[in-house]
């Protein structure tokens, strides 16, 4: 598919696009003979689990890694474990063993990924870490600059506090970070849990992924777009061209258990539909995106929420020394207690 044809389709009325879904996760279960999955999490993919359940077979298994989840979510889990077949899976190493073993998640997944590998150089990933301080990817990137389209170079801002390693390099005086950072935790916690349950049982998942959420996930769903029948990987998602209005109406019409850290779906005074907490949810240690977050961010509602959890990570696991590094306040109490219960 070419991405102005998916640009296209996310223009859709709301009405198009839910038929466009039905159709793709239709195809995508026929192709697969009923063998399929449903990889559920938060919100999102709650409702694209009953969506299938009522539009596609009520014989789909629900799946789901649900103790990384926030609790209010395994609650949600536990409500749709009473409507249809919904099974738990055990991550491969706990959020303790990631954090010590491979580092922290932050940022994002991507840049996440180049800070470990500019703490982790080898002769093998030379090359692409002078692309993360550069932009120059040389031969095995078309030999592109940041001037004519090479998104490599890690951004200025993280490369002072994590560029360190590359100094003697570069003659640079970039900080050098006093702790690990990694993408390593999805990994373990829920990709290859799940794709080891689809290798033991043949099956492929739908997951309830959107490119409206930008990063990685737009690119891969631009360029391949609802339903992917690959070599390796076989997956559908299909509410890929759905808009976050799109998912909140959805939601609201199958009547999925909105978890407490979302608050409510309501109307706001444009019209536009909103959750009243959280906008968006991950593993309850995950760091990703919490620098564009105001407060009160994920970490000052999980101190509402379960003051003893957030004592554990910020000061045991010394995540709160993690967030102070890159200018996230987290230590003194949020003002507006309102805002948290909202």
């Amino acid at each position: 598919m070419e991405p102005w044809q998916f640009i296209q389709k996310q223009s859709l009325p709301y009405k198009e696009k839910l038929t466009l879904a039905k159709l793709r996760a239709r195809e995508f279960y026929d192709h697969c003979e009923g063998n399929v999955f449903a990889s559920v999490a938060g919100i999102d993919s709650m409702t694209m689990t009953l969506f299938l359940w009522k539009y596609i077979s009520r014989d789909i298994p629900a799946v789901s890694v649900s103790v990384l989840e926030d609790k209010s979510i395994q609650e949600a889990h536990k409500q749709l474990a009473q409507m249809g077949e919904f099974i738990i899976l055990k991550p491969l190493k706990s959020k303790v063993q990631v954090i010590r073993e491979h580092g922290y998640p932050i940022i994002s997944k991507d840049k996440a990924g180049k800070i470990q590998l500019l703490q982790n150089p080898t002769e093998k990933n030379a090359t692409v870490r002078h692309a993360i301080m550069t932009g120059e990817t040389g031969e095995y990137g078309g030999y592109k600059t940041i001037a004519t389209g090479s998104h490599m170079r890690l951004p200025k801002k993280w490369l002072e506090l994590f560029g360190g390693p590359e100094n003697e390099r570069y003659g640079t005086n970039y900080k050098t970070a006093p702790f690990k950072v990694s993408n390593n935790c999805c990994y373990y916690m829920k990709e290859r849990p799940c794709d080891i349950y689809a290798k033991e049982t043949g099956r492929s998942p739908y997951m309830g992924l959107m490119a409206s959420e930008g990063g990685q996930r737009e690119k891969v769903l631009m360029r391949t777009g609802c339903n992917l029948f690959g070599k390796t990987v076989t997956r559908s998602c299909p509410f890929a061209i759905f808009s976050r209005q799109d998912i909140l109406r959805l939601a609201l019409e199958m009547e999925t258990p909105i978890p407490a850290i979302y608050g409510e779906i309501r109307q706001q005074s444009d019209g536009s539909l909103e959750t009243t907490r959280a906008k968006r949810t991950g593993c309850s240690m995950c760091g990703f995106g919490i620098h564009m977050e105001r407060r009160p961010h994920r970490f000052d509602r999980m101190r509402h929420d379960n003051p003893k959890e957030w004592d554990f990570w910020m000061y045991k696991m010394e995540w709160g020394k993690v967030l102070s590094y890159i200018g996230i306040d987290w230590e003194t109490e949020y003002e507006k207690q309102g805002d948290l219960a909202l």
